[in-house]
């Protein structure tokens, strides 16, 4: 099919978050997409925006509300990466205006609140997807591979992930993630949210039937998780164990053992490179003698991207669109 044929699904972005500068990158390098609206709840925002972002408004409409978006009758597919607390009005209102839906994540406050938008969504015949770009990466595919390959891997037993970033003074005084009114799950929306997708990734989805959270979790004054630590179980005895912070050096870590084998991963939200991502992997490893080391020691697999993972993103969502 041509690109002219394929380049078909027009984008329209409400909000302005720094986020979205990342997705309007990956909607210029997508084949199947084009941004053709954003919005802002002032038009001298979504204008400082745009050209922030190097935007023609010869090109990209540029509107000074949300619902300019929503009821411009060519855009087809939005992107919402507003607070939370706002996902619920805006994505449903999306939702019944017959335009598709990227969500950034967190996607709801609870699940009350995402499965209203999902039947929504499910109502008015429109494609759902949240912003976890990293399920995008082709890297992502090759671990699913070996660890269910049942000779390789055998049964996930544990799974251990962190996510973590050293906010600097000025975020804990006016970012959106720590305030109780705009996004109010804090640390564990924004960061054990790729915690607990990867663990359910690992687990082809199965819920835990127990989950504890750890000692030593930290609130702000407003009562905004700061830092969390927590234990997941399985009745199949596998067990997982996340910790995110906003207090601490970052870390995007994923490790996965298995009867058979394991994985290992320091990046696995945002590769160290666009083009190429790795990870260890090693199965059947025992030690030749305690005292000197291991046999079969992990083997670093590699794989190739042509397209960042949040253009992938973009490029499954436009798929799904024109079906």
């Amino acid at each position: 099919m041509a690109e002219s044929q394929t380049k078909t699904i027009r984008f329209g972005i409400i909000g302005c978050a720094q986020i979205a500068r990342k997705v309007i990158r990956a909607i210029s390098l997508a084949s199947r997409a084009t941004l053709h609206a954003i919005g802002s709840r002032s038009i001298e925002k979504a204008q400082k925006f745009a050209a922030l972002c190097g935007l023609s408004e010869t090109l990209v409409k540029v509107y000074g509300s949300y619902d300019q978006v929503l009821d411009d009758p060519c855009v087809d597919a939005v992107y919402v990466p507003l607070p939370t607390s706002l996902h619920l009005q805006w994505a449903i209102l999306a939702a019944r205006k017959k335009k598709h839906l990227l969500l950034e994540k967190p996607t709801a406050l609870d699940v009350d609140e995402l499965d209203r938008i999902l039947e929504a969504c499910q109502s008015n015949g429109v494609q759902f997807m949240d912003g976890s770009m990293w399920l995008h990466h082709p890297r992502t595919a090759r671990m699913k591979e070996l660890i269910f390959d049942s000779k390789l891997f055998g049964q996930v037993n544990f799974i251990h992930s962190t996510s973590t970033t050293l906010m600097p003074p000025e975020f804990f005084e006016s970012n959106i993630r720590v305030k109780p009114d705009l996004d109010s799950l804090g640390a564990v929306g924004d960061l054990a949210w790729y915690c607990i997708g990867a663990f359910l990734w690992a687990k082809d989805y199965k819920l835990p039937s127990i989950v504890t959270a750890l000692p030593g979790t930290i609130k702000n004054a407003a009562g905004v998780t700061l830092t969390c630590t927590a234990s997941f179980h399985w009745e199949d005895n596998t067990v997982a164990i996340i910790h995110c912070s906003f207090l601490s050096e970052s870390s995007m870590d994923l490790a996965v053992s298995g009867s058979n084998g394991n994985l290992h991963l320091a990046d696995f939200i945002i590769p160290f490179r666009e083009d190429s991502a790795s990870f260890e992997f090693v199965s059947g490893a025992k030690f030749s003698e305690l005292q000197i080391g291991w046999t079969a020691k992990p083997e670093e697999l590699r794989v190739d991207s042509k397209l960042p993972q949040e253009v992938l993103m973009v490029e499954e969502l436009a798929g799904l669109v024109e079906g």
